[in-house]
């Protein structure tokens, strides 16, 4: 039975807005180890479940995409966010 992980996009930290940060990722996990090519030294594997990465709008979907598709998912629990409130000149000290 395949595996696959869900998990919670975050906010990207190169910009302020929250575009996509509450969709929820299904990813697969890796069947076999990656190994260097040759040729170039590049990792890489021969399991292309690796390269698909499906997005939903909510928990319940993800676990019932998962459930339908006979994958045992997973959920990584997001991190907590940890506000440090502090004021301008304090950038500073």
């Amino acid at each position: 039975m395949p595996a696959a992980r869900i998990y919670q996009r975050s906010k990207n930290a190169m910009q302020s807005g929250r575009a996509r940060a509450g969709q929820w990722v299904l990813e697969y996990e890796p069947r076999e180890a990656k190994r260097p090519d040759p040729l170039t030294g590049w990792a890489g594997s021969g399991d292309t479940r690796e390269q698909v990465r499906l997005v939903f709008p909510s928990l319940d979907k993800a676990r019932a995409y998962a459930e339908a598709e006979g994958l045992t998912a997973s959920v990584v629990p997001a991190a907590p966010k940890t506000l440090r409130i502090r004021t301008y000149a304090e950038n500073f000290l």
